[in-house]
């Protein structure tokens, strides 16, 4: 039989003993952290590049309903529920909570960015942001994104129409003289759009979403051609639906125009919405 290597249980036992201090003593200023009392709330909101629908009144606001949490003991303060709370406002896209080192609660919001503003046919109103979701009007401030109108309501999402929109929005969005130029997108049948322009008393018959950023190139190029030779008031509608071209109808009783040595007729169908 070996003898026992009594120096290796020695080294041994001491190693276990350590690490269950070590816990011990981890177990206890645990404790103690969670005992202190929170002294206070660090907001900071994310994602808001242009617009803020969401300030740091409305998170504190949502963070101490139905009590304050500053001067609670730690341990006392749910960062879940809290967390979940917070979520439940439209504008808030995510939401995380964490106490540092100075007890204070840190809270980091991301903000919904809205990236257009829908009106459906019945006078109901909202934002939409990338994600296709639905964001509330508000007091505080009017987001300078396109506006679309004539949108039908429904009792689930069109997906295919909703991501036209956004598609639609997003280059709009990043060209500063469609952002100017163009007032508002009607959406019209079979899921097409014609835009009414800020100058100018024409109509810009887009057609649907295929093509678009082509499409929307087309018209840039028209405007600059037009404006210098023509005018801005020569035509009556724009088209932008014949794929390679721009076909501009000028005004007259019958709505024809020679484009080309080619006859076209559009029926005027559309009128200029107040908003």
């Amino acid at each position: 039989m070996k003898k026992l290597n009594w120096k290796n249980i020695f080294i041994l036992t001491a190693w276990a003993l350590a690490a269950v201090g070590v816990v011990v003593l981890l177990g206890a200023s645990i404790r103690q952290k969670n005992n202190r009392k929170l002294k206070g709330v660090v907001v900071e909101i994310k994602g808001a590049e242009k617009h803020m629908f969401i300030d740091e009144q409305d998170v504190l606001q949502l963070v101490n309903s139905p009590a304050s949490v500053t001067g609670r003991p730690m341990r006392a303060v749910p960062l879940r529920k809290l967390e979940m709370q917070v979520k439940q406002n439209p504008w808030v896209n995510n939401a995380e909570m964490f106490f540092d080192n100075q007890q204070v609660l840190q809270v980091s919001i991301v903000e919904r960015e809205p990236i257009a503003r829908i009106f459906e046919t019945n006078g109901q109103s909202y934002y939409i942001d990338t994600a296709m979701n639905r964001m509330p009007l508000s007091t505080k401030l009017t987001a300078r994104v396109p506006v679309f109108t004539g949108y039908p309501i429904s009792k689930k999402t069109d997906t295919t129409l909703m991501q036209s929109v956004i598609l639609l929005s997003r280059l709009m969005n990043a060209d500063s003289f469609l952002t100017a130029q163009i007032a508002q997108v009607d959406i019209v049948a079979n899921k097409k759009f014609e835009m009414i322009p800020v100058l100018g008393e024409h109509l810009i018959a887009f057609g649907d979403s295929s093509l678009a950023a082509d499409k929307l190139n087309r018209l840039k190029a028209f405007y600059q051609k037009a404006w210098l030779q023509h005018g801005i008031n020569t035509y009556k509608i724009i088209s932008l639906e014949y794929k390679g071209q721009v076909v501009a109808i000028k005004e007259s009783p019958k709505n024809v125009v020679e484009e080309n040595n080619i006859s076209i007729q559009i029926p005027l169908t559309s009128k200029r919405n107040t908003l």
